[in-house]
């Protein structure tokens, strides 16, 4: 337990660049360099986490971690590769809590909200590449955008994502031939852990007004719960839950602040806990992180003895499909309100968004250097 712990915690020091390139360290640290797991053992359970909800680059580490030392493992691998970025984010909501007033502080914030463009207009052209390669798919995402832009709250953002899933997997009847049932491997989840799972996904709202703190935890509880494609996309799904506990200055910030430290982008949680609760900021943050890491936990390990059978079931494959479509479609709305609406404001600003974007995705600029030139822009403007 304290070896995993031991090597996620240097991974968490230094893994930078997201989702994708958390991957790759995993892959060089317990692939090629420790052999924990093989190849294929490796890429299956890459596909399993993109599958479910949840962070799946912390998912694939907390895998990692059962596979070398069981569930103390995963939880080791779990603390080792998100408490830098805990830690960090903490410390940054605290400190602008603090110093919200300061002029420098207010450049921070309009550089961090430029920097939230330029990394959602790349993920989200990246997304569109990859998940809209089809009428289907990229009629899923327009339909998606143009429901959230007539209408608010919760309901609203998940209610896209049953109904993909659903047509999927009923489009799948027509798209594919006839199965022989006798050849598909039944699928058996954990079944405790899944009553876990919806138990606090459904008791969460209904105690919620007894207790801020129990709020707090059933709002990240329900964004961890429906989060398919990644940190980017945890953004359209907390930013109308936090309606009036959090700033949208303070949302794009805490969104920004993720993209600068190591480890999982789905650690915002921990700016935004603390800033929800300033009076108790290392509580807030505590709560917050534990309860949007938490629902991708329990569908890991539900879903693991099942797996294999889970990714043999041709009937899933379309229902995926539409729902990264569906997500696609989330993302692209969150680009337009509350990223571009809340940051843009001068042609200044869309000068500075251009030429980061034109860093980024063509000269590899990091993002903590990508910062840092914005930061000195805004100043010089």
């Amino acid at each position: 337990m304290l070896t995993v712990f031991w090597q996620f915690l240097v991974l968490g020091l230094c893994s930078f660049g997201g989702p994708a390139a958390h991957i790759g360290y995993f892959q060089q640290a317990f692939v090629v360099k420790n052999k924990w797991l093989n190849d294929e053992d490796f890429t299956q359970a890459i596909a399993l986490c993109q599958f479910l909800p949840g962070p799946a680059s912390s998912q694939l580490g907390m895998y990692i971690g059962y596979k070398k030392a069981g569930y103390q493992g995963s939880i080791a691998a779990f603390i080792g590769f998100t408490l830098p970025s805990f830690m960090l984010l903490t410390f940054l909501a605290v400190a602008n809590n603090q110093f919200s007033d300061s002029i420098v502080v207010e450049h921070i914030i309009t550089a961090a909200k430029l920097l939230a463009v330029v990394v959602v207009a790349d993920a989200l052209w990246g997304m569109i590449k990859k998940n809209l390669i089809s009428i289907p798919t990229i009629t899923t995402a327009l339909l998606t955008m143009i429901w959230l832009m007539m209408s608010h709250g919760l309901l609203s953002q998940i209610l896209p994502i049953i109904i993909a899933s659903i047509a999927g997997f009923l489009w799948s009847f027509k798209t594919q031939p006839i199965i022989d049932q006798s050849l598909i491997k039944p699928i058996r989840p954990h079944i405790g852990l899944l009553a876990v799972f919806f138990g606090l996904l459904l008791v969460l709202p209904l105690i919620a007004a007894t207790n801020d703190s129990i709020k707090l935890f059933g709002i990240f509880y329900q964004a961890g719960s429906f989060v398919f494609g990644g940190g980017h996309v945890v953004l359209p799904l907390l930013q109308p839950m936090l309606d009036g506990m959090v700033s949208d200055n303070t949302f794009l910030s805490a969104y920004a602040s993720a993209q600068l430290v190591p480890g999982p982008m789905f650690t915002m949680a921990s700016y935004l806990g603390a800033s929800a609760i300033p009076q108790m900021p290392i509580i807030g943050s505590l709560i917050a992180t534990i309860a949007v890491f938490l629902p991708g936990s329990l569908l890991l390990f539900s879903f693991l003895p099942a797996w294999k059978a889970l990714f043999s079931h041709p009937r899933l494959t379309q229902a995926i499909i539409l729902i990264n479509a569906c997500v696609v479609g989330l993302l692209g709305s969150a680009f337009i309100d509350p990223v571009i609406t809340s940051s843009i404001t001068s042609i200044s600003d869309i000068i500075a968004v251009a030429l980061g974007y034109i860093l980024i995705k063509y000269h590899r600029c990091p993002v903590w250097l990508l910062a840092i030139l914005l930061f000195i822009f805004v100043i010089v403007i």
